[in-house]
């Protein structure tokens, strides 16, 4: 069984955002770590393996720096890692990134493919089901639990206050929620064996069926307008110097004038 695992470098937020002057994310000045969703979704991909046997294989696109979160992935224990990276592919919207991973996917053999349900730098939820678009196989999204049953996977998908479980043949994809499980921690031996790993690299030119059109910031067809870093709230109202009753009848006048309550 072949498994592909789409992951992605994202920002630390806690190291700060930074942004280039057309609004796009500076990736290269931001400290990075793995997707927490893709993470989750590499997590099953590897309990699969355990349990059932299987190829793991990681595929990222980003700058030559998300090689580190590909060897993190090595380091869990995934067998194959593959970056996509080149100049031309930079400022892609979800339709963009979604198209070129697609083509390297059609490069590998695969009878599931995985990914995080969202990332946390652009939180859409299309490049997951983009993909499965592009390659005309099924998606389940929003996956809480993962279950090969021969040729096909069995999914609870995530629905509101309950959840469905859906039946699908392989090759199909799955987008996983971080609620999915706890993934493990990288290994001594894995993070030793990851250092000295082979990660295969792609660029554009090693990506076929792929329209010239279609990929890069200039083939995305969404644009950013604004893009800052968390909006600072306001000091707000205090109630000083008055007894809790008091203090409580203001509040609730407030609250009434902005029909709150």
């Amino acid at each position: 069984m072949k498994i592909v695992v789409c992951i992605k470098q994202v920002p630390d937020t806690a190291g700060g955002v930074k942004f280039k002057p057309d609004g796009t994310l500076d990736r290269g000045a931001m400290l990075a770590i793995m997707n927490p969703d893709d993470k989750a979704g590499l997590e099953a991909a590897l309990r699969i393996k355990d349990q059932n046997g299987a190829e793991v294989t990681v595929i990222t696109m980003g700058l030559p720096k998300a090689d580190a979160v590909l060897r993190e992935a090595l380091a869990m224990g995934a067998d194959k890692g593959i970056l996509i990276t080149d100049r031309v592919l930079g400022g892609a919207d979800t339709w963009a990134t979604s198209q070129t991973i697609a083509a390297g996917i059609r490069n590998l053999d695969y009878d599931l493919i995985i990914t995080g349900r969202q990332a946390i730098d652009g939180d859409t939820a299309q490049v997951g089901p983009q993909i499965a678009e592009h390659l005309g196989i099924p998606v389940i999204s929003y996956a809480q639990d993962i279950k090969i049953e021969g040729d096909s996977v069995v999914v609870q998908r995530q629905f509101e206050d309950r959840y469905h479980v859906l039946k699908a043949k392989m090759p199909c994809l799955i987008t996983a929620l971080s609620e999915l499980n706890e993934p493990r921690y990288m290994t001594p031996g894995g993070i030793w064996d990851a250092v000295d790993a082979q990660i295969t690299v792609w660029g554009r030119n090693d990506l076929k069926d792929l329209d010239d059109a279609n990929i890069g910031l200039k083939g995305s067809p969404t644009k950013i307008a604004k893009a800052s870093d968390k909006v600072r709230k306001g000091e707000g109202t205090m109630f000083k110097d008055l007894d809790p009753d008091a203090a409580a009848a203001s509040i609730a006048d407030v609250l009434s004038e902005k029909h709150i309550i």
